[in-house]
């Protein structure tokens, strides 16, 4: 997993509607980046939606949230509106977890583990965890811990 105080690699992937989002676009912001394992798994599902609640609070602290996973925009886009969740969802499809394996997520399993990385505004790593399992996520407490600390 990638370490604190790391550069945070640039990316480039498409969202849920096709549409192009780099890391680059939130320089001056802090961003945390959500990877998970696959849409429409029961522990994505609440994993999700949990940080979809807690989603104002994080604006708030001044904090965008993306979601990174190995699936495609089409489903990205079908478990956005299951969820009925608003949160960017980016596919990293092709190549296959490429965006993962920089950021030292990806599993052999071909998909990756739920890690959040908290990329600060100059790009560098200023916090970052990583599930035991991909059958566990991280709660928001963690999160909001990391924020206050």
């Amino acid at each position: 997993m990638i370490a604190v105080g790391e550069t945070a690699p640039d990316f480039t992937l498409s969202d849920q509607d096709g549409e192009e989002v780099s890391l680059s676009d939130f320089r001056g912001g802090r961003v945390l980046l959500v990877f998970y394992p696959m849409d429409f798994s029961p522990v994505c599902s609440d994993q999700l939606s949990i940080y979809q609640e807690v989603k104002p609070e994080l604006k708030e602290k001044g904090v965008d949230l993306l979601g990174i996973s190995i699936d495609s925009i089409w489903a990205h886009k079908a478990f956005q509106e299951k969820l009925g969740i608003d949160t960017t969802l980016l596919a990293d499809f092709e190549p296959k977890g490429g965006v993962a394996k920089a950021y030292g997520s990806y599993l052999d399993k071909g998909f990756a583990n739920r890690t959040l990385v908290l990329v600060d505004e100059e790009g560098k790593v200023a916090w970052s965890y990583e599930s035991p399992t991909p059958g566990e996520f991280p709660g928001a407490n963690l999160i909001f811990d990391a924020l206050a600390s």
